[in-house]
């Protein structure tokens, strides 16, 4: 890792458009135990903040959702220093009142993934961490305030099912999740908020509605060429949000999203094998020294 001389503060996955934000920005490559993280990211400045941007498919869209290295991202972020973690994501809407443009900032998760790793631990070291709440309840808030304040239709909490995906879903399954009572749909949040609550890390999703899914009669079949249009049109507004909230958040905070591991490290120090003790000092480190 190099180009970057101090600790960066907040860290923001997203698609295109965010790096453009940053003052000073510079590349920084990071390798990881779990490989390398979708793209370099963006180190820079914004309204004073040291800010890392990530583009989640890499640049130019060249990742599938099933293929990003969740956990290298989130590792690098954490490896930053990063404390905040802002996703920006593209959703469908599974509710009328959820329109496209809007943004839904939820507070529940479903997954709906299949074989996605979503942990950083095994080889010998159990960790049984909370997950009901799976949203930093700190940022989420930040998020639906600077949005509105910029003039953004905002919607505060809400059910994001994560799907497998590369395909939307089909008619039946996205009728069967509105009677769940499910919000939005979408393809990567799942793993990012479950590592990120296990790197101790505060995260909230933005999540930017392209489209009503399929399960609307009165609406066209959702298509790729709608959902680029709309998440082009969404871009300007997200932007505005970031640079409305970074400035605005207490680093020093200390949100419970902070100790989440604490107390749910299962395996005896002790026992706990030298090669993965070294492979996630980042993690567990502060919690196992002398042991």
């Amino acid at each position: 890792m190099s180009g970057v001389n101090e600790s960066v503060q907040v860290g923001v996955i997203g698609g295109s458009g965010f790096y453009e934000l940053l003052d000073d920005a510079c590349e920084v490559k990071i390798e990881t135990p779990f490989g390398s993280p979708s793209d370099a990211f963006f180190v820079g400045q914004l309204g004073g903040v040291r800010v890392a941007f990530l583009p989640r498919h890499a640049r130019g869209h060249r990742i599938l959702p099933s293929e990003v290295n969740y956990r290298a991202n989130v590792w690098g972020m954490k490896a930053l220093g990063v404390r905040y973690v802002l996703s920006a994501s593209a959703v469908g809407s599974l509710k009328q009142e959820l329109a496209p443009l809007h943004i839904v900032v939820p507070d529940q998760l479903f997954d709906r993934t299949k074989a996605r790793p979503s942990t950083f631990f095994g080889d010998g070291v159990v960790v049984h961490m909370s997950f009901a709440d799976p949203f930093c309840p700190v940022l989420s808030k930040a998020i639906v305030e600077h949005g509105r304040s910029v003039g953004a239709t905002v919607h505060e909490g809400g059910t994001y099912v994560c799907i497998e995906g590369p395909q939307f879903s089909t008619r039946a399954e996205s009728k069967a999740y509105r009677q769940l009572g499910f919000d939005i749909i979408g393809m990567t949040n799942l793993q990012e908020a479950k590592l990120a609550r296990e790197a101790e890390l505060c995260y909230a999703t933005m999540a930017m509605v392209t489209d009503y899914d399929v399960w609307y009669e009165g609406e066209e079949d959702v298509t790729l060429e709608q959902v680029l249009a709309n998440v082009r049109r969404n871009v300007e507004t997200a932007q505005a949000i970031v640079r409305s909230v970074i400035p605005a958040l207490d680093l020093e905070c200390d949100c419970g999203c902070r100790h989440a591991i604490e107390n749910a490290i299962n395996t005896r120090a002790d026992l706990i094998p030298a090669a993965t003790r070294q492979k996630l000092d980042l993690l567990i480190g502060k919690y196992i020294k002398g042991a």
